[in-house]
């Protein structure tokens, strides 16, 4: 007979966490590039098609809440409390989620450093952060009923995604964000300069 989907799902997600954990073990230890998917899938005791099931290329590996996160980000602006605005629906979702916990940790920073220092991660990273504002633009226009193409819902979405890495390393990053949203809300208008 067929296992129940829970029990399927929750085998999927131990193996893709498993997978994406060794991966990122090895990648730290030896270096991406001296690391190939092979070592990754023994060292997850997976086969490497079952890799490739759960993961599309080797940096995928390193993002493995890629899914998620657009999800989430999609989902703030739908699924946000009537008369609230989508700006600030956005804000709260980013400081829950990018500024979190776990963010100012010596894992989060290894994971900084191996992507700052890979030029195949920078890359993936910078398409992957493409495909989430484009979803997020859709998004915008669902939500706020722009036209297709608004330039203005462009440009929000630009900002929203960039908020993030503008923000981090300062000394709060959560006081950074609100004033980054505040601008963006408020626009340049009173500012000193």
């Amino acid at each position: 007979m067929n296992e129940p989907t829970g029990r399927r799902e929750r085998k999927k997600a131990q193996t893709r966490k498993a997978l994406a954990d060794a991966a990122l073990r090895l990648f730290t230890e030896r270096g991406f590039d001296n690391v190939g998917v092979r070592d990754v899938a023994e060292a997850a005791d997976v086969a490497v098609t079952t890799l490739f099931k759960h993961f599309p290329s080797k940096e995928a590996l390193v993002f493995d809440e890629d899914e998620g996160q657009e999800a989430a980000l999609v989902a703030a602006v739908h699924d946000r409390a009537p008369g609230r605005s989508v700006l600030h629906a956005l804000r709260d979702h980013l400081a829950q989620t990018r500024m979190a916990a776990g963010r100012d940790t010596p894992e989060f920073g290894t994971f900084v450093a191996l992507v700052d220092s890979t030029p195949a991660l920078q890359e993936y990273m910078h398409r992957m952060w493409l495909r989430h504002e484009k979803a997020l633009v859709t998004a915008l226009t669902e939500a706020t009923g722009a036209p297709e193409g608004d330039i203005r819902t462009a440009a929000l979405a630009r900002f929203v995604m960039e908020s993030p890495s503008l923000v981090r390393g300062r000394s709060d990053p959560q006081k950074a964000l609100r004033e980054v949203f505040d601008l963006l809300e408020h626009g340049w208008g009173n500012a000193p300069f």
